[in-house]
């Protein structure tokens, strides 16, 4: 049984993209103590963790909210790259190879906001019910106190 964010194309390539700092972590980016790597480290699971968790809300506004916050730890990605590119600590080629997958993930992310702010809020997804509130009645509402506007 798999989690719905699991079933999400642009989470399984933030998945993917996360492998792929491991591998750079692990390897040619090892003995680097820059913060450029532990960012990216830190940034990369962002993504990931976002989409996941921007997925299991019930309002599109919280949705678009974390897969904004999910595209942006991928646009500091692609900054930390750079960054150790001009520090000499990765290849430009290793980098434009992480750059085409965040490229692909910002991309996605993009779309999936867009189509999101299209559709009305309903605080609800799914078929899941909603609960409604009922308007005072008119003697509820003679009681309640008047607010200064």
């Amino acid at each position: 049984m798999a989690f719905d964010h699991e079933k999400l194309d642009v989470y399984r390539l933030a998945a993917q993209f996360s492998g792929w700092v491991g591998e750079r972590l692990e390897g040619t980016l090892k003995n680097s103590r820059t913060s450029a790597s532990k960012h990216l480290d830190e940034a990369s699971g962002s993504i990931a963790n976002n989409i996941a968790e921007g997925n299991g809300k019930r309002s599109r506004t919280d949705r678009c909210r974390f897969l904004d916050i999910a595209r942006g730890s991928a646009l500091e990605c692609a900054a930390c790259l750079d960054t150790l590119v001009a520090r000499k600590r990765l290849l430009t080629s290793e980098a434009d190879e992480g750059k085409q997958l965040l490229e692909r993930i910002v991309s996605m992310l993009w779309r999936m906001i867009e189509s999101l702010q299209s559709q009305p809020d309903h605080g609800t997804r799914r078929g899941t019910s909603t609960m409604t509130i009922a308007s005072p009645s008119p003697s509820t509402r003679a009681a309640s106190p008047k607010r200064d506007r």
